[in-house]
């Protein structure tokens, strides 16, 4: 079903029986650093994070010495995995899954721990291989993202994986011995290290090609460099997801790093000390794959592994939904006063924006969707966090661009903007049009809104005669009353903004 055809309004997925199954989905990520457990609250396309947790146990610190897990990090490991579980089973999850990747698929005593593990807890570990592990990571950043093309990247702290991803299908996978516990440990000089790293990524690229395609970066050590280059360039979005990294800003913001105080860095970014101290290992391997894949672009992905486990459980139906559509729908549902009522006011300013793309459409589509959520919000205040809940909320299917594009039709749905408003910073993202565009789609809203509450199936229609520049309401003779001075105002506002006459037609 076309997402934009709206004739047929239809139940939104996350109310099917079969989608409800995979609410509630609980993992558990054993990986070399962290043992993670996240608790997805996953009947939506863009699932949220109903509970997420983070244990740094490092069970992979001793495996180039040793060839084994590191001991203390076992017995940290094993503490975490069992208030996990607990944690889960509180929570009432349909569904606990765990997986085990690098550092316990070269272990030698991993299939030992995963044994211990399940005696003392009852979960079983799957342990990934590294295409397992690579296809994992790709199928995540299709959660997020279902028209990602290109090389997904996931590095951690004993592997790195690559995947071919495209047309929302996972192709060719390849796993290597790249991360940083192990580069560090190898006792090379930096000329080796160089030669070892850029050895290992040309045989890669032999495997899986991809030359001038995008890159896909996931793991904490790809965004730990993502959030430098915010810090540096002084980006107004903090949201990692969809970030975009020009590759020459891979040396700049590394040469940048190295001129600071690593304590004051830390202070600065949050970025964990253990991270920053290894910054130059992953900065390395980037820039060799940089050189090597020579990719149009690079994107930051924060779904990876896990969220990789939920997408394989979700219905296909699900999966071949629009993430955004789906997320908006959700908060609808959820936080609007009259859920359902987004679809029949994006039908009834349709007709002002013919002419825009599909992806203009799409977008605006959305904006419908999540005019009403923030009602119980303070009047003064309603602008503001509807602007906010846009750029940092839980929303798939969309880059930063888009995110503000969101976020200023929805505070113009509330009131004007100027430059002297705190969120300018915001609008560098975005050109020209796109802001009048906004403009445009928020005033529309404003004005819409006040009618389709009440009779939205026969009150009224809207029609652009762009030939005449006019602006034409229609509304049956019954309903004439309806129309009082604030609506007028807001016609008025409308169509100033689109630089055009308006006229009110009783029929």
């Amino acid at each position: 079903m076309d997402p934009l055809d709206l004739s047929q309004p239809r139940d939104p997925l996350f109310r099917d029986p079969i989608v409800e199954r995979v609410k509630r989905v609980a993992v558990v990520d054993v990986g070399s650093n962290s043992v993670r457990l996240v608790v997805f609250d996953g009947a939506a396309r863009s699932p949220a994070y109903f509970y997420n947790e983070k244990v740094m146990c490092g069970i992979g610190a001793s495996l180039t010495a040793t060839g084994k897990l590191d001991i203390a990090g076992k017995e940290r490991a094993i503490a975490a995995i069992t208030r996990f579980v607990l944690i889960a089973e509180m929570m009432k999850a349909s569904k606990l899954v765990s997986v085990g990747t690098a550092a316990l698929r070269e272990a030698k005593d991993g299939q030992e721990f995963c044994q211990k593990v399940a005696q003392k807890t009852g979960l079983k570990i799957q342990i990934a291989s590294g295409v397992r592990e690579a296809k994992l990571a790709a199928k995540g950043v299709l959660l997020a993202s279902p028209d990602a093309k290109g090389i997904v990247s996931d590095m951690g702290g004993v592997s790195m994986e690559l995947a071919r991803v495209s047309q929302q299908r996972v192709g060719k996978c390849v796993s290597s011995r790249l991360g940083p516990l192990i580069l560090d440990k190898l006792n090379l000089d930096s000329y080796q290290l160089k030669r070892h790293i850029r050895q290992t990524i040309e045989k890669l690229f032999q495997e899986i090609k991809g030359k001038k395609q995008t890159l896909y970066l996931v793991g904490g050590s790809w965004r730990a460099l993502a959030r430098l280059n915010m810090h540096r360039t002084r980006y107004p979005l903090s949201v990692l997801n969809e970030y975009r990294l020009i590759p020459k800003e891979i040396n700049e913001t590394f040469d940048w790093f190295k001129t600071e105080p690593i304590g004051t860095v830390h202070h600065q970014t949050q970025i964990s000390l253990d991270r920053l101290k290894n910054i130059d290992l992953s900065w390395q391997v980037l820039q060799q794959l940089a050189e090597v894949f020579e990719p149009t672009d690079i994107r930051i992905s924060t779904h990876g592994i896990r969220e990789g486990l939920l997408y394989e459980r979700m219905p296909k139906k699900l999966r071949q939904s629009d993430p955004l559509i789906e997320a908006c729908l959700f908060s609808e549902y959820n936080s609007a006063r009259l859920p359902g009522y987004g679809n029949y006011l994006f039908n009834f300013i349709h007709p002002l924006f013919e002419g825009t793309t599909q992806k203009q459409k799409r977008l605006i589509h959305a904006v419908c969707l999540l005019h009403d959520v923030t009602w119980r919000s303070h009047p003064d205040y309603r602008a503001q966090i509807c602007f906010e809940n846009a750029t940092r909320g839980n929303l798939g299917g969309i880059d930063h661009p888009d995110r503000i594009f969101i976020a200023l039709s929805l505070y113009y749905r509330y009131k004007n903007f100027n430059s002297s408003d705190p969120y300018s910073t915001f609008l560098t993202l975005l050109n020209r049009q796109d802001i009048q565009l906004a403009e445009k789609v928020g005033k529309a809203i404003r004005f819409g809104a006040m009618l389709i509450v009440v009779a939205p199936d026969s009150l009224a229609r809207l029609k652009f005669k762009p030939q005449k520049n006019y602006l034409v309401l229609r509304i049956p003779k019954v309903h004439k009353s309806i129309i009082g001075e604030v609506a007028q105002a807001r016609l008025k506002a409308l169509a100033k903004v689109m630089e055009c006459d308006a006229e009110i037609k009783i029929v």
